[in-house]
C-alpha cells in the first residue's frame, strides 16, 4: 500500500515528502473503503481506495474566508476515531429500518491563518461510499466570518461517463440529463452520477445541508471536480457568525447502479427527527388535484370564465378521490394574486384570501365528509419576502380548515429570487436554503407537511424534518403538457441514479390522455400507457399524484386499478436490474403488508429481461397483477396498448420482462398463501 501510494503520489506531481508525512488512515467496518488523510507542501489532501484501488487520488481539502490567504496547513493531529451499528425507524420512507453502520475519523488540521488554525475534518466511512464536513469550532461567538472558496477536491482516476447539466441554468434544476466524458464537466449540479471504465459506479452529493449554499462541481477538464458554491449577490459564498460545521460532502461507490440508489449515506448523515409526533398528522398517500388542466390551457389559475380552483370543481374532484380512494386533492389557483404577470409580480400574492368563487370553509367540510383532506398551495413567484411576511398567517389560515400538507413553489429564474434588499438571489444559495428550514420549521408547529417546488434540492433532511416529505427539483410532468420538447424516455431511467438518490421526488406520474391532441411525439407524453403505471414504483415520493384528469382515468378503469392498488409507504426496496440511461427494474414490499410491488421501465428501445423473483418470500405463493406493453406497444405510435393479465408466481420462478420502446411494467405481487 505505501509503495503504490508513493508510485501515484509521485505521478501526480506531489512532493516526495509526501509519502513520508504523517498519515491518518480509517476504513469502512467491512474494509471496503479506506480514507488517508495529511499535509503536504501546505495542503490538507485526503486519498480513497476501495478494496485496495485508489478510487480518489490525493484531493485537497478546506476553506478560505474573506481578508485573510488561503490557508496553509502545516499538521494533522489529535485523531479520534470511532464506530457505530445502530438501526433506527423512518415515520415514513422508501426502507422503514435504516441500518447506520460506519467508522469514523476526525482530525485536526492546523493552519497559519486566524480562522484556519485549528479546523476538525471528520470522516464518516460506511461500506458503501463515505462522507466528511469540517468543523470551525475555534471561531469565537459572535465573530462574523464570510467563506470565499471551498477548497474540497475530488480527483477521480481514469475514464469516466458522467450524467449531468450545467449549473445555474435559469431553469433552476429542470433540465434534461446529458452523457458525457466526465472531463467535459464544466459546472454540474449534484447529485453527480459517474460509470467508470473500471466498472465503479461514483455519485458526488451533500447530506444536511443546513444554513449554507449548495454546492455545485467545477471540472478542469482532467478529472478533478472542485466544490463551487452558490453565492450571494456580493459575491460571498458564506456568511457565518461564531463556530459552525459544514454540511457532509458524499461519495457514494458501488459496482453497480442499484448499490447508489440502494444506499442510505444521506439519511444516516442527518439528524434524528424533531418531530415526534409526525405520524399523527401525516398519513403518507395520492391524492388528484386542479393542476393538469391549468398545464393543458383547459383552464386557469387566474380569475375567470376559465378559472380551475372553483367550489364546484374542486367539489368534483372530491367526488372523484373519495370514489376511488384517494385520500387527498391538490389545489392550485385558488388565492388572489395569480391575476396578470404573476411571476413578474409574485409580491401581489395572497396566502390568506381565496378568490370569491372558491368557498374553502365549504370545500374542507365537503371533503371531510368523504374522508378526503384538502392540499394546500402556496406559490412565491420568487418573492420570497412577501411570503415570509405571511407565512405564519398562511399555516395559520391552513390549520384552521384542517389541511395538513401545503405544495410550495418557487416560479422565477434561478438567479432572481428576491431578497430583502430587492437583490436577486440563487435558487439555492444560503438565502434560500435558510428560507427552505424556515417554512419547514413554521409548517411543522401547525403540524403541516410540504412538498416543495422549485426547491434547494434534496440533501436527506427529510430525516430531522419529515415534514419535507417530497421536493421537484428536476424536470417533471409539466414539460410533457407544454408543447416544447417533452422528456425523452430515457429521463425516467436517468432519475433514480441521479436525482432520485437526493430524496423522494413529486414527479406527478399517471398520465393516461398520452398524446392529449398532440400529434408531433416530442410534443406528447414520450411514454407508453405501462410505463405511466410502472412510475408509482420507480420514482419514490410518499406522496404520489395522480395526475391527468379524472374523465381520463374513468375511461381506463382496468389500468387505472394499479394506480389505486400501490402503496406510497415501503417496508424495503430493491433495485433489482439497471443500466443509467437505457432501463430500471425496482421492487417495493408494502410497509406492515406483504404485497410487492414491481416497476420496470426502459429507454426508446425496446428490451426483454429476465427477472428472477427471490426477492419474494420463500415457500408463499403470490398472484402476480401484470400491466405489461400490449401487442406492438411503441410511444411513437401505439403508447395505449396495455395487456393486463394475471399468474401465480414464487420466489422459484423467474418472470419476463418485456418492454416496448418507450415502454414498461407494473406489477403487484398479491400474497395469496
Amino acid at each position: 500500500m505505501i509503495l503504490r501510494s508513493l508510485a501515484l503520489i509521485a505521478a501526480l506531481g506531489w512532493t516526495a515528502s509526501a509519502a513520508a508525512a504523517p498519515r491518518e488512515c480509517a476504513q469502512s467496518p467491512g474494509k471496503v473503503i479506506e480514507v488517508c488523510v495529511w499535509v503536504d507542501n501546505g495542503q490538507a489532501l485526503y486519498e480513497v481506495t476501495r478494496k485496495g484501488a485508489v478510487v480518489l487520488a490525493p484531493s485537497e481539502l478546506g476553506l478560505t474566508f474573506k481578508g485573510e490567504p488561503a490557508a496553509r496547513y502545516t499538521a494533522i493531529g489529535n485523531p479520534r476515531r470511532a464506530a457505530s451499528n445502530t438501526s433506527w425507524e423512518q415515520p415514513w420512507g422508501e426502507e422503514r429500518v435504516i441500518r447506520d453502520n460506519h467508522t469514523q475519523l476526525t482530525v485536526t488540521l492546523s493552519g497559519d491563518t486566524q480562522f484556519n488554525k485549528a479546523v476538525d475534518v471528520t470522516f464518516r466511512l460506511f461500506d458503501d461510499g463515505f462522507g466528511f464536513r469540517y468543523d470551525y469550532a475555534g471561531i469565537p461567538a459572535g465573530q462574523d466570518v464570510a467563506v470565499t472558496a471551498e477548497r474540497t477536491q475530488f480527483h477521480t482516476l481514469g475514464a469516466y461517463q458522467a450524467w449531468w447539466y450545467q449549473g445555474l441554468g435559469q431553469e433552476r434544476d429542470e433540465y434534461l440529463y446529458t452523457q458525457t466524458d466526465a472531463r467535459r464537466i464544466t459546472l454540474a449540479e449534484t447529485p453527480l452520477t459517474m460509470k467508470g471504465a473500471n466498472g465503479l459506479y461514483l455519485s458526488f452529493h451533500e447530506a444536511a445541508m443546513i444554513d449554507f449554499p449548495s454546492m455545485l462541481l467545477q471540472g478542469n477538464g482532467e478529472g478533478t471536480l472542485t466544490a463551487w458554491l452558490m453565492p450571494w449577490p456580493d459575491g460571498t459564498l458564506a456568511k457565518k457568525t461564531g463556530a459552525f460545521t459544514t454540511p457532509w460532502r458524499t461519495v457514494l461507490i458501488g459496482e453497480t447502479p442499484g448499490a447508489l440508489a440502494d444506499s442510505r449515506i444521506e439519511l444516516n448523515l442527518n439528524e434524528p427527527s424533531k418531530i415526534p409526533d409526525i405520524q399523527k398528522w401525516f398519513t403518507p398517500g395520492k391524492y388528484v388535484g386542479v393542476w393538469w388542466e391549468m398545464h393543458l390551457d383547459k383552464a386557469t389559475w387566474g380569475s375567470g370564465m376559465r378559472h380551475g380552483a372553483t367550489t364546484a370543481n374542486v367539489e368534483r374532484y372530491i367526488d372523484f378521490a373519495a370514489k376511488y380512494g384517494f385520500s387527498g386533492v391538490l389545489v392550485e389557483g385558488w388565492n388572489q394574486g395569480w391575476d396578470g404577470d404573476w411571476i413578474t409580480n409574485g409580491d401581489k400574492f395572497s396566502f390568506t384570501k381565496p378568490y370569491p368563487d372558491f368557498d374553502i370553509a365549504a370545500i374542507t367540510a365537503y371533503a371531510k365528509s368523504k374522508g378526503v383532506q384538502l392540499i394546500g398551495h402556496n406559490e412565491t413567484g420568487g418573492a420570497v419576502i412577501n411570503y415570509e411576511n405571511q407565512l405564519d398567517d398562511a399555516m395559520k389560515f391552513y390549520q384552521r380548515y384542517g389541511v395538513h400538507s401545503v405544495k410550495t413553489g418557487y416560479v422565477r429564474h434561478a438567479g432572481d429570487i428576491l431578497d430583502r434588499d430587492g437583490k436577486g438571489e440563487w435558487f439555492a444559495g444560503q438565502f434560500m436554503v435558510r428560507h427552505n428550514l424556515l417554512v419547514a420549521e413554521t409548517a411543522a408547529r401547525y403540524r403541516i407537511a410540504i412538498d416543495a417546488h422549485e426547491p434547494v434540492k434534496d440533501t436527506g433532511l427529510r430525516r430531522t424534518w419529515p415534514n419535507m416529505v417530497a421536493r421537484e427539483g428536476a424536470r417533471g410532468q409539466e414539460y410533457n403538457a407544454w408543447g416544447v420538447p417533452t422528456n425523452p424516455p430515457e429521463h425516467m431511467t436517468i432519475l433514480p441514479f441521479t436525482r432520485l438518490l437526493g430524496g423522494p421526488m413529486d414527479f406527478t406520474p399517471g398520465i393516461f390522455d398520452l398524446a392529449h391532441g398532440k400529434d408531433d411525439v416530442t410534443r406528447r407524453v414520450q411514454s407508453t400507457l405501462a410505463t405511466q403505471l410502472a412510475e408509482y414504483v420507480v420514482v419514490y415520493s410518499p406522496i404520489q399524484m395522480a395526475a391527468d384528469l379524472p374523465e381520463n382515468y374513468e375511461k381506463n378503469l382496468a389500468a387505472f386499478q394499479f394506480i389505486r392498488d400501490v402503496p406510497t409507504d415501503w417496508e424495503t426496496s430493491e433495485t433489482l436490474q439497471s443500466e443509467i440511461g437505457d432501463y430500471v427494474v425496482i421492487a417495493r414490499r408494502q410497509r406492515g403488508g406483504q404485497d410487492w410491488f414491481l416497476g420496470a421501465i426502459t429507454d426508446e428501445n425496446a428490451r426483454s429481461l429476465e427477472q428472477p423473483l427471490t426477492f419474494l418470500a420463500p415457500g408463499k405463493r403470490y398472484e402476480a397483477q401484470i400491466y405489461r406493453d400490449g401487442p406492438n406497444a411503441d410511444y411513437r405510435v401505439n403508447p395505449l396498448a396495455i395487456t393486463i393479465e394475471k399468474k401465480i408466481v414464487t420466489a422459484a420462478d423467474t418472470l419476463p420482462l418485456d418492454l416496448a420502446p418507450g415502454g414498461g411494467m407494473a406489477i403487484r405481487f398479491r400474497l395469496i398463501e
